[in-house]
Parts: structure tokens; C-alpha cells; sequence
């Protein structure tokens, strides 16, 4: 399976993984600006964006056949089936490092940190560094897990994806927003980026949808050596400043900067301090 990937500069590869039901062309204008001094490979992710018109082998379909039905987002029997969570970031993980052999920088915004978190675990060798932006170890609320959404939501978002794709990403791009300064023009920056490919694989939502409610990855973070820069925004609401301290404590070679003002998408709110933690980080 090949992703499509837009590349920018030269160099030490860099690559921008986006989140849940977005694409490559999300992050504005910090991809030139970090093409000035890396080779910048901004994917589209499985069933997302450009890669969504895969054949039979893409893992999009893979992970359409096994993805829980909408109804099921809610229910606790599937707490005992096969945590298929894994499989399907497995599978995620899998095919990106299939496609990118050389070893990289990875920076992942949202469900794409927890992309970069799995690939830095399955794959050490290839993962020289870890950006990760407005992301969590565990983005669902648990026993002692408070900084995180409330399962319910996810289900309701899972149930508004069967009455149309276009409603439900507006809702979820209002919350990536909300908050931050300069809320309405970024909310229609964000709308104008996301209509400008196609869009995304109903399965590769649920499935995304999938990752999210199950997936906690706090148990692994000790093991994750690479250095790593953990990007918050303060006033996130979808991951919780909080989340992403949490994340950086437990990685051995960690840090973490909170950006004031900004919500769920830094890199577009608050570009320019944005990459000011990015290239102290990556010239470290």
C-alpha cells in the first residue's frame, strides 16, 4: 500500500502525521517554515484525504471489515472481544513504516501522536525523535483518568457519523477550536483545509473513532527512549493540558511546553511560537 505524501525540502526527514479525520494538508503554514531545514513528508493517512482511493490490500479496507458497527460504540460486551484497538493501530503502524524505511523524525497531532507513540514502541529504529502535538496516552476518561473525554461523547460521535460525515467533522473542528484566540478565523481555516481533499472512509472514521475510546498507552511510556517534545495548548479541551504533562513525566527523555491561548491545533493558532519549541527541540 502506498500513502500519499507531500514533500517539502531536503534533509533529515520529517514527518507530520494529523489527526482524527483530517489529512496532510492541515497544517498550514509551519510546513514551509520547517522545510527550510527538513525534508518535510506530510502523509494522508489510510482512507483519509488523498490515500483514501486504496484497492483491496489497503489497510483501509482491512480495518473497515474489522472496525466495531456503530451501535456498538456504547457497549461494555465488546470489553471482552479481541482488543481489535490494537490491531488496527498495529495495522496503521505497520504500513507507515513499511513505506518510510529510512529512519525519522515523527511529529503526531492528536490520534496521529498516538500513532508516533505505537510506531516509537514497535519500531524504535526508525524513529530518531517524537514531536507530539496535543496529544494524550489515553484520550477516554478512566478510574483515576480525569484529564480525558467522556466515553459517551466519542459514541455520540460515532452515532452522528451514520446521519453524515460533513455535520460531525463540523462539530469536532469547533472543538479543536474552542477557546483559543482567534477562534472563528481558525475555525474557517480549518474548514477551508480539510474541504480541500476528499473525504474520509467511513471505516477509517469508525476505526480512528476505535483507537481512541480503547487505546491507553500510559503502561508503555517508560519504555519510549527516543527524546521527545510535547507540545499543549492551554486551553485544549479534547486533551487536556494536563494529558500531555502526564506524557512527557513518564517518557524518560521528555519534555514539555503548554502554548497560552492556543486549543487543540497550536501549530496554526500560535504558529510562530510553535515552531520556536520545534526548532529549539529538533537542533537540540
Amino acid at each position: 500500500m502506498n500513502l500519499h505524501v507531500e514533500t517539502q525540502g531536503s534533509g533529515t526527514p520529517l514527518l507530520l502525521i494529523h489527526g482524527w479525520g483530517m489529512h496532510g494538508g492541515m497544517w498550514g503554514g509551519v510546513v514551509e517554515q520547517l522545510a527550510e531545514h527538513f525534508r518535510v513528508l506530510a502523509v494522508d493517512l489510510p482512507g483519509h484525504g488523498y490515500s483514501r482511493g486504496q484497492k483491496t490490500e489497503d489497510i483501509t479496507n482491512d480495518l473497515a471489515g474489522v472496525v466495531c458497527q456503530p451501535n456498538q460504540m456504547a457497549s461494555s460486551s465488546i470489553r471482552g472481544q479481541k482488543k481489535k484497538h490494537v490491531e488496527l493501530l498495529d495495522g496503521i503502524v505497520d504500513s507507515m513504516s513499511a513505506q518510510f524505511s529510512e529512519p525519522l523524525i515523527v511529529c503526531g497531532w492528536s490520534l496521529g501522536g498516538q500513532i508516533a507513540l505505537r510506531w516509537a514502541m514497535r519500531y524504535p529504529q526508525q524513529v530518531n525523535r517524537l514531536a507530539l502535538v496535543a496529544c494524550t496516552p489515553c484520550f477516554v476518561r478512566r478510574p483515576g483518568w480525569e484529564c480525558a473525554m467522556r466515553e459517551e461523547a466519542l459514541a455520540e460521535f460515532s452515532a452522528s457519523l451514520q446521519q453524515g460525515y460533513a455535520s460531525t467533522l463540523r462539530r469536532f473542528l469547533a472543538l479543536q477550536v474552542r477557546g483559543s484566540e482567534r477562534e472563528r478565523e481558525l475555525l474557517a481555516e480549518l474548514h477551508n483545509a480539510l474541504s480541500s481533499r476528499s473525504e474520509p472512509d467511513s471505516g477509517a472514521l469508525q476505526a480512528g473513532l476505535e483507537i481512541l475510546r480503547d487505546c491507553d498507552l500510559r503502561g508503555a511510556l517508560p519504555g519510549i527512549m527516543q527524546p521527545a517534545l510535547v507540545i499543549a495548548g492551554e486551553r485544549d479541551t479534547l486533551t487536556p493540558p494536563q494529558a500531555s504533562h502526564y506524557l512527557a513525566a513518564q517518557m524518560p527523555n521528555a519534555r514539555s511546553v503548554t502554548i497560552k491561548g492556543a486549543a487543540h491545533a497550536p501549530f496554526l493558532s500560535h504558529p510562530d511560537e510553535f515552531m520556536r519549541h520545534m526548532m529549539s527541540f529538533l537542533h537540540e
